[in-house]
This record gives structure tokens, C-alpha cells and sequence, in this order.
């Protein structure tokens, strides 16, 4: 049994075990504030009824015009919390705030090609590989340089889902800004 409820600017102080995962990127506290006051209805957490964080999504929306869109820029559960379906109901959440509330066309994510258990979430949730975004992860001395997928969900409101359609050749990581 879990809760998701927004993030709380104290949650930061208790979230740390969640953020040793190899694959999450860990941002400076002026980061999380800034998404935290930015985005507050994007920025998640599962708790357990004991209110141990089992899990977060922190998420925006950018673009202009047809590229208006909600974007995952970080989302991680705790190994002993995985499985449960939690990282499902946190994207679930972003997309119905980037439906509901922002009139997005779609959502959308990068990850690493080598968390190969996050790709076929995705793809069970129902992204799609948009394109391939070239050195997009430098190397730290623990992961190494690593292009990302661009993972696109259409919204409702892309009824022509023309916001989906891969791209057939890779993007430089400078590319990709909005």
C-alpha cells in the first residue's frame, strides 16, 4: 500500500536512499527547489503508511506550439519498492497534471538504451523511441558516455499523434532544447 502525494520541500532531507541508484542523476538543491516552486503539481513522491519515501518523479512542461509537452526529467523507486507498480503511478500522474492541467501534446523522457528494465516500462506504458540523442550522458568515472532514447507518449490533445513520429536520425544533446 502506497500513497503519491506532491513533493514537499522537507521530502528532501528524507529522500537520499532513493537517489543511489546507478541510473539516477542527482541534481544540487537549488535544482529541486527550482522544479519544486516551477512545477510543484509535477514533482511527486510514493510514500509507505509509515511515510518512507518508496519513490519520486519530478517533472515540467517546455515548448512552444505543437512541441508543448510534459517532460520526465527524473524518477527513481527504491530497489526494495520496486516492482509494485509505483514508477507506473508516477508517470501516470505527470501525464494526466501534463493532460488535464497544462494542454500538453505529449510527454516525453530520455533514458539510458542500458536500463534496459526502464526502456520496456516505457514501452509498456506506451512510449514510443522518438529518436537518438547523441552523448546526451557524459561519463562520471561510474557510468560511461552513453547516447539517450527520446521516449514520446502522445496526448489526447495530438490527436494525429503527429508529435510521435520517430525521427530516423540521431540528435546531438544541444539539439534538444526547447
Amino acid at each position: 500500500m502506497s500513497t503519491i502525494r506532491r513533493f514537499h520541500a522537507m521530502d528532501l532531507f528524507r529522500f537520499n536512499n532513493l537517489n543511489l541508484d546507478r541510473y539516477t542523476e542527482t541534481y544540487d538543491l537549488s535544482f529541486y527547489f527550482n522544479y519544486l516552486s516551477s512545477w510543484p503539481d509535477l514533482f511527486t513522491m510514493a510514500m509507505s503508511p509509515d511515510c518512507t519515501p518508496m519513490g519520486y518523479l519530478m517533472g515540467k512542461v517546455e515548448g512552444k506550439g505543437t512541441e508543448w509537452h510534459g517532460h520526465v526529467t527524473a524518477l527513481t523507486v527504491g530497489p526494495e519498492c520496486r516492482r509494485l507498480g509505483l514508477a507506473r503511478g508516477l508517470v501516470r500522474a505527470l501525464e494526466d497534471a501534463s493532460e488535464k492541467i497544462y494542454d500538453c501534446y505529449f510527454v516525453d523522457l530520455f533514458v539510458r538504451p542500458s536500463n534496459t528494465v526502464a526502456v520496456l516500462m516505457y514501452e509498456r506504458l506506451g512510449y514510443i523511441l522518438y529518436r537518438q540523442v547523441i552523448d546526451y550522458y557524459l561519463g562520471d568515472g561510474v557510468m560511461p558516455t552513453e547516447y539517450a532514447y527520446d521516449m514520446r507518449k502522445a496526448l489526447p490533445r495530438d490527436k494525429d499523434k503527429k508529435s510521435v513520429i520517430p525521427l530516423k536520425h540521431p540528435v546531438a544533446a544541444h539539439e534538444t532544447i526547447f
